[in-house]
């Protein structure tokens, strides 16, 4: 099936591909981990989103586009530089809060909240809430809330030890009793955890 000609992309796309290409980053989400994105933050009208590692802020134009007005997206990147792109061209609306901050940071500062602030779908992009301060970032997910990691199949920029670490992070999330889980063998490799609603009290009720 070609897939590419029924994607729908952001408008500010090219404008931050090209801006990207320019300053040689490499790490960049793919299209179509884009339009899971997307198709994902518009299953959450009103919701409150979680981007780690804003980046350039490609998938953080996925994300927009398919949010609704109610619904809100934080970004956290540790890079000004690279967040800068985002900051130019998505800046402007305002359902993104762009964060320059450590992602573990950040998400213990959300946990250390009475109660923990809860995000209907984190994208973990980084290596914190990816393969760093996981358990953080679970607690975090609300129900029925998705949490997404990309870049599970083999990539070019990977350091040499990296691809051990990719089946040992697949099977502890699977492990989770919290979440359902999907990995996905689409774009660079994706994984989609749903958080389980709370177990129902059963109990005796009577028909008024």
């Amino acid at each position: 099936m070609h897939d590419k000609p029924f994607i729908t992309p952001p408008t500010e796309l090219p404008s931050i591909e090209a801006r990207t290409t320019e300053l040689d980053f490499g790490m960049a989400s793919e299209p179509r981990t884009g339009a899971l994105l997307q198709i994902l933050a518009a299953s959450k009208p009103g919701g409150r989103l979680l981007e780690l590692g804003t980046g350039t802020g490609i998938a953080t134009s996925w994300l927009l586009s398919g949010m609704d007005a109610a619904a809100t997206l934080t970004s956290v990147d540790t890079d000004p530089s690279v967040q800068a792109v985002a900051r130019e061209f998505l800046g402007h609306d305002p359902r993104l809060t762009l964060i320059t901050e450590d992602g573990a940071t950040f998400l213990r500062r959300q946990l250390a909240l009475t109660p923990p602030l809860q995000f209907d779908l984190i994208f973990a992009d980084a290596i914190p809430g990816k393969y760093e301060c996981v358990d953080e970032a679970l607690v975090l997910v609300a129900p029925g809330g998705f949490y997404v990691i990309d870049d599970m199949l083999p990539q070019p920029n990977w350091p040499e030890d990296h691809a051990g670490k990719i089946p040992i992070l697949l099977y502890r999330l699977s492990a989770n009793p919290q979440f359902h889980m999907v990995p996905l063998v689409w774009s660079s490799g994706v994984a989609v955890l749903v958080r389980r609603p709370p177990a129902s009290k059963v109990g005796s009720s009577s028909l008024l």
